[in-house]
């Protein structure tokens, strides 16, 4: 196998080239032209396709995890469509982009209780489902252990101020570029309880930063630039709670599609 390992091929032309089977890790494509392409059963994950324009395509059987922002399809933007859809098929999602104070205290308050009956559920099943993957996906455990890292990244260090308030079984994206001190294991294989135990801790200082939370607060803004993850300068307290939610609402989301999965193999 022919292996291409950090080199810079900007500007090449591959043409009659045949990339079956082949991988791209960390490959940018950044204005490139693609014609006559055959995509065909291509996975494509963590991907960045803002500006992108096809044309003469044929979409027959895909599917699109993501978000979506003007997104033309043959002259309409399917975003607001899918978008209503979506709001349509779960009436308490529109809850997870709540504009004021309350709102996000009636927002955070479905969740919890979205994942308080999703975890009484998960304590019936094996372990071994638990720490099962459906598509290459997170598992049950591992989806709690991203949630808790959200929740330190967004909550404890931008909104709280701390540093690192970081646990060893904290799990970042997949795609994350990796950062000194910020623990990323996705091979450990914890308890559900020791995971919990976590997690307890994390939604407690959720639900002590929402239940005092003031219309004033939520205009504010937080600028955090010691190392560590995130950096932001003026970032609005308002998208740091926003944030949290829409990770909790579609990652519950996931997770339940993936035991339901596992439930009927």
């Amino acid at each position: 196998m022919t292996e291409f390992v950090e080199q810079d091929l900007s500007g090449a032309l591959f043409e009659h080239i045949s990339l079956r089977n082949a991988a791209f890790s960390q490959a940018y494509f950044n204005d490139a032209t693609m014609r006559q392409v055959d995509l065909s059963g291509v996975y494509i994950r963590g991907a960045l396709l803002r500006g992108t324009r096809m044309s003469g395509v044929e979409l027959v059987d895909v599917e699109i995890t993501g978000d979506l922002r003007n997104v033309i399809v043959n002259g309409v933007d399917i975003a607001p469509l899918v978008n209503q859809e979506l709001n349509r098929l779960f009436p308490d999602r529109a809850k997870m982009q709540p504009s004021d104070a309350n709102g996000f205290k009636e927002g955070w308050a479905v969740i919890r209780n979205l994942w308080d009956d999703a975890i009484a559920g998960a304590k019936k099943l094996p372990i071994e489902t638990l720490h099962a993957s459906v598509n290459v996906e997170w598992s049950f455990i591992q989806t709690l252990r991203h949630l808790n890292f959200a929740s330190a990244a967004w909550i404890d260090r931008m909104i709280l101020g701390k540093q690192s308030p970081r646990h060893a079984l904290d799990l970042p994206w997949d795609e994350a570029p990796g950062w000194e001190g910020i623990p990323w294991d996705r091979t450990a294989r914890p308890t559900l309880e020791e995971v919990l135990a976590v997690r307890r801790d994390r939604q407690a200082t959720i639900s002590g930063v929402i239940g005092s939370l003031t219309d004033e607060q939520l205009a504010a803004t937080v600028t955090r630039t010691e190392p560590g993850w995130p950096q932001m300068t003026d970032f609005a307290i308002k998208d740091c709670l926003s944030i949290v939610l829409t990770e909790e609402w579609e990652h519950h989301r996931f997770a339940e599609r993936d035991l339901a999965a596992l439930a009927e193999c």
